[in-house]
């Protein structure tokens, strides 16, 4: 199997993240230049069939280009450490929170940078009153994760699961517009701190 993928983005770093966690070594990465438009090269189109990092390409030639799907098939092949949830309880839940870090939090600071970093402007029409409206939103509900880690170390319970990943990398990405958390969300920054900390923070930063 191949992974491509790109410094450049914040999606492709959950999957390096995710298989950071899980020791995942035995992939062939391809690190692809966004700003110089390798993903729109007939090849790569030919290969991939969208425009887009990441992308897992398999045996077969088949090429998933979904984040979260490129993780649960990596889940299926390398099932330790779990980090989708060992029955349905604990995987509804995992889903639950991997879906509102993504939606609340990381998707709105993708748009806050890709369109309030002057170095992305190669990639879009920028819009400032966008970056601006989305950083107020991913801000708003910082909130609901600071009272979930009030209760529980990580945001997917006791352990990290890829909800954690998903708003970790979310975080770490937004950095290119100065976006920090404050001394306002302690269990958030606990929770930072202790992610930063471990050898997969260094996956793709």
């Amino acid at each position: 199997m191949k992974l491509y993928t790109s410094r450049l983005a914040p999606n492709p770093r959950r999957v390096r993240w995710f298989m950071a966690e899980k020791g995942i070594t035995d992939l062939e990465v391809v690190d692809i230049d966004l700003r110089a438009g390798v993903q729109k090269s007939p090849a790569y189109l030919a290969e991939v069939g969208l425009p887009v990092a990441p992308a897992l390409i398999l045996d077969d030639g088949v090429a998933l280009t979904e984040s979260l799907a490129i993780c649960r098939y990596l889940e299926a092949l390398y099932p330790e450490p779990n980090m989708f949830g060992r029955d349905a309880r604990e995987a509804a839940l995992i889903e639950m929170w991997t879906r509102r870090a993504e939606l609340l939090v990381a998707h709105p600071l993708m748009l806050a940078v890709r369109h309030g970093h002057p170095a992305l402007a190669v990639l879009e029409t920028q819009i400032p009153a966008i970056s601006e409206t989305s950083l107020a939103q991913a801000g708003r509900a910082l909130g609901l994760f600071e009272r979930r880690l009030a209760d529980c170390r990580f945001v997917g319970g006791e352990r990290p699961t890829l909800a954690d990943g998903v708003l970790f990398t979310g975080l770490e990405f937004a950095r290119m517009v100065r976006f920090r958390l404050e001394e306002t969300h302690p269990n958030l920054l606990r929770w930072q701190a202790e992610l930063r900390a471990r050898p997969s923070a260094e996956a793709g930063a």
